[in-house]
């Protein structure tokens, strides 16, 4: 979808780099508090007929501009990590499982942050707003993937830590009818029209029927009912304080984001919110203070975390069960008090991923894990052929997403051509084989009958991947200590504030997008409302 013409202001008082969930947060408290906002995304508008219907449709799931791929999908690959993250207006809603989790206590009483404040007292109202605004519901129908996972949680004892997971969907209530389109729902008539979830299992693709409480149908369609303008497929290329620490405000430079030949503009703001996620907001601040804002503290790109996780695939050649079928994550179980594994399922027709997978091999180098790969399939070879037969893979697949509660750290800087480079910061580095996800990966496959795969980055090269990478620009006591302080403020300028996936100071363990929202609820109710 093209981005819709605005009437482009060059003053205002706030501009918001990025659309996720801390963007879309700041573009609507800053709106209500009476400030003149523009939000800023590189990503393009999409409305649900735009989205690819298969992944096999790249120009519209992959994010590659470059080569003319303006999809939601965007996919970045490190030494230590590779990360697959969202792009587009709503940023990582139009690609999360939509999964709303609370972390446990160890996220509010550990890293960076720690000692700040009594976190999870004081952000408990804010998850409830999150919850409300995000449009929280407990998924009321399992899978065939759900039901497995409740399988395996019986063989290990932890049936009662097995539940339906709650997640931002709309789900038909009393008197709807799934695919018949609604009033708004949520925000007593303020709200866009909704249908009713289908089940399609779609929402990672970006969700065709209009069900997914993806950001565009809540905090951004708000703010921008409050005057906050979006720009879109635009980026941010540099901002320059004026003053010493940014008294009188920023001058922001903007280019196109789409264009081989893209146009430049330069905007001023009294204010400046950085929420173009933890990859954008790291990469854009160590540009700038090597530039513009030297004052930036040094331990920016430090602290940066994966949530401990790990991807492994389960296909099965059976044909008596739809794996599609569902929401993207409609089941959690806790398999341990460090530890959760939820099943995860793409829509049908989506089996782009298959091109990716090896049978699942660990080993301490590639040759081992070459080795076992090869037993693998010399032991299995009618399995694996049946398997690779599979013409549906998404009908017979899950993808397991692995988590821990367990802490390391990366740190990111820019390499020669001004990219984002990863080396090792606190800890061990992430780490591509999890004996404890590779026990319940075979489990679950012992259960549907199929065979675990991982993707070839963790098989040849042992880098792991992750979709909640976080951390970069964490909060401390100090500049020696973090980047921003314990309300968002970037130590050493002033209103400039970082509210999204990069500024997480702790390793959640779960889903982080619901704490992202949380958390950047608890600093923009930090900001004094615009007076006169």
């Amino acid at each position: 979808m093209a981005a819709p013409d605005i009437d482009l202001d060059c003053e205002y008082d706030y501009i918001v780099v990025g659309s996720g969930f801390g963007g879309s947060v700041s573009a609507l408290r800053l709106a209500e508090k009476g400030y003149k906002v523009l939000v800023v995304e590189k990503g393009k508008w999409f409305k649900p007929e735009d989205f690819a219907r298969s992944t096999w449709n790249l120009r519209r799931w992959i994010w590659l501009p470059s080569l003319k791929l303006t999809g939601i999908m965007r996919l970045s690959f490190f030494r230590h990590v590779s990360v697959l993250s969202g792009v587009g207006v709503g940023g990582g809603s139009l690609v999360y499982a939509a999964t709303l989790p609370v972390p446990k206590s160890e996220f509010f009483n550990s890293g960076s942050w720690a000692g700040l404040n009594d976190w999870e007292a004081v952000l408990k109202p804010h998850y409830a707003t999150a919850y409300r605004m995000l449009g929280a519901a407990d998924n009321p129908q399992s899978g065939p993937g759900d039901r497995a996972l409740e399988r395996v949680a019986a063989r290990i004892g932890r049936s009662d830590e097995f539940h339906a997971s709650k997640v931002g969907i709309f789900f038909a209530r009393h008197g709807e009818e799934v695919g018949r389109e609604v009033d708004d729902p949520f925000f007593a008539g303020a709200g866009p029209a909704r249908s009713p979830c289908r089940h399609c299992g779609a929402c990672m693709s970006g969700c065709p029927h209009n069900a997914k409480n993806s950001l565009d149908k809540n905090y951004l369609h708000l703010a921008q009912q409050k005057g906050a303008r979006i720009l879109a497929e635009t980026q941010v290329d540099d901002v320059r304080p004026l003053g010493e620490a940014g008294e009188r405000g920023y001058v922001v430079h903007v280019q196109d984001s789409t264009r081989w030949w893209p146009r430049r503009r330069i905007l001023r703001a009294r204010g400046i919110v950085f929420s173009a996620g933890a990859l954008g907001t790291v990469k854009l601040l160590l540009k700038l203070r090597q530039a513009s804002m030297p004052a930036i503290s040094a331990r920016l790109g430090r602290g940066v975390r994966t949530n401990n996780e790990c991807l492994i695939a389960v296909t099965t050649p059976q044909t008596g069960e739809d794996f599609s079928q569902g929401i993207a994550i409609g089941s959690v179980l806790h398999a341990d008090p460090d530890s959760h594994l939820e099943p995860v399922r793409y829509g049908a027709g989506s089996g782009t991923w298959r091109l990716g997978m090896l049978p699942m091999a660990y080993g301490s180098n590639a040759f081992i894990r070459l080795g076992k790969m090869l037993r693998e399939l010399l032991c299995h070879p009618l399995a694996y052929l049946r398997i690779a037969s599979v013409r549906h893979w998404a009908k017979h697949s899950q993808i397991l997403l692995f988590m821990q509660h367990l802490d390391s750290s990366l740190r990111f800087r820019l390499n020669a051509l001004g990219g984002l480079a990863s080396e090792l910061d606190v800890g061990p580095p992430p780490a591509a084989h999890i004996a404890r996800a590779e026990a319940l990966a075979r489990l679950y496959a012992e259960e549907v009958g199929g065979k675990p795969f991982t993707l070839f980055t963790e098989q040849l090269l042992n880098i792991p991947s992750t979709a909640h990478i976080l951390g970069g620009a964490v909060m401390g006591a100090d500049p020696e200590s973090g980047v921003i302080d314990r309300v968002g403020r970037l130590f050493g300028y002033e209103n400039a504030l970082v509210c999204d996936g990069s500024m997480i100071s702790a390793n959640p363990g779960v889903n982080p997008s619901l704490s992202i929202t949380a958390i950047s609820e608890y600093i923009m109710a930090q900001v004094t409302p615009r007076s006169g």
